[in-house]
């Protein structure tokens, strides 16, 4: 039960089962609310009768955060349910806890994109109970109730069964930072770039996306610079595989519409503040894949890196990734894109020590990651 008597409030429909709607010979019940069409929940639940969650509540003009108990039926529908063990800290679940974050869309929320534990229910036999799984992207933690809690409904279609060789820990070590930078270097390598090719630079190295995509890349071969503003964290940066090392302001500082042909490729997780650098220093026909907006997301260049040197923007969306996709690119990241040094700089935190990873990770104080146990 929430704050204000609610119960499951998601993306403004009521979950509530209308007692008259249960029948009880069959699995699922179906209901309707507020004349919108007919959803399928679980009437008997492998959820246990009471169970912590790291809950966000907007109120007035504040939000309020903090460990809750709630019930199976404050959770969503869907077909798994899952026992959550790890999820990780995001920049976007940093948002989602902020009044000023302009990401949650719906309050109360259950912040947490991504989660890895176990299957305790499940109506798709591809999903047997007991299996490790693990769900990240789609609405979970924004639109729709996410990792921070011990338990979690979700629809079939959004759970990737996890690998062996990846434990729930290491899994949420990578994360939906990792994917996303394995993606990154999917994308680049899907148009052309190969080892040899000349360097390419990552920038916000010293954070999720960065020190993974920079971890990935140097495994693959590349010539790999990284770009930080945190000096101390060179020689973490060159243990994972850089070559070299840029500071904030080698990255940031205004130039010409077009300079010196420097990168072969280029991974940017920062945006407003690195992007425009990095267009007019790619070399002719090389791209850059963009998924960071932690310095804001106005863009400010010129056509001429388009228009003259035929260089490409490639943005990194792995929120509506369909989902036989993300398997695949999970199986490759328990494979041949797995990053060296997962356990490396990943400060584990819990439930009732969530914010103040949450608020650093908001004010750009993410050194690697980190993961936070759930449930044991």
């Amino acid at each position: 039960m929430f704050r204000d008597g609610r119960v499951g409030v998601i993306a403004r429909r009521c979950w509530t089962i209308p007692a008259c709607f249960v029948n009880p010979g069959h699995r699922f019940a179906t209901f309707r609310c507020a004349g919108r069409r007919s959803a399928s929940v679980r009437a008997v639940t492998a959820i246990p009768r009471s169970f912590r969650a790291y809950i966000a509540e907007k109120v007035d003009d504040r939000v309020e955060r903090g460990v809750r108990s709630l019930a199976a039926s404050d959770l969503p529908p869907g077909e798994v349910e899952i026992r959550v063990e790890w999820s990780s800290v995001n920049y976007k679940d940093g948002l989602a806890t902020r009044a000023d974050g302009k990401v949650a869309r719906i309050s109360p929320l259950i912040p947490g994109i991504d989660l890895a534990g176990k299957v305790v229910s499940s109506a798709d036999p591809a999903l047997a109970v007991g299996a490790t799984v693990l769900a990240h992207g789609y609405d979970l933690g924004v639109a729709r109730h996410g990792g921070y809690s011990e338990f979690q409904r979700v629809p079939a279609g959004w759970v990737v069964p996890l690998d062996a060789s990846l434990d729930p820990r290491e899994a949420m070590a990578i994360g939906t930072a990792g994917f996303t930078a394995a993606m990154s270097v999917i994308a680049l390598e899907d148009r052309g770039l190969r080892p040899g090719d000349g360097p390419v630079l990552v920038t916000g190295a010293s954070g999720g996306v960065g020190s993974t995509a920079v971890a990935i890349l140097a495994q693959r071969g590349h010539e790999v610079w990284a770009a930080t503003g945190k000096p101390d964290e060179e020689a973490r940066l060159r243990t994972l595989g850089a070559t070299g090392v840029l500071s904030r302001d080698d990255v940031t500082a205004s130039g010409k519409p077009l300079e010196s042909e420097r990168w072969a490729g280029a991974v940017d997780a920062v945006g407003a503040a690195t992007l425009p650098y990095v267009l007019r220093t790619l070399r002719t026909g090389a791209a850059v894949a963009s998924s960071g907006n932690a310095s804001g997301p106005k863009l400010e260049t010129t056509v001429f890196p388009f228009i003259l040197r035929g260089v490409a923007l490639l943005g990194m969306d792995s929120a509506q990734m369909a989902i036989e996709r993300r398997r695949a690119i999970w199986a490759r990241l328990a494979d041949d894109l797995r990053p060296r040094g997962t356990g490396d700089a990943v400060t584990d935190v819990d439930l009732d020590t969530l914010d103040g990873a949450l608020d650093a990770i908001v004010a750009g104080a993410a050194r690697g990651r980190w993961v936070v146990r759930v449930s044991d």
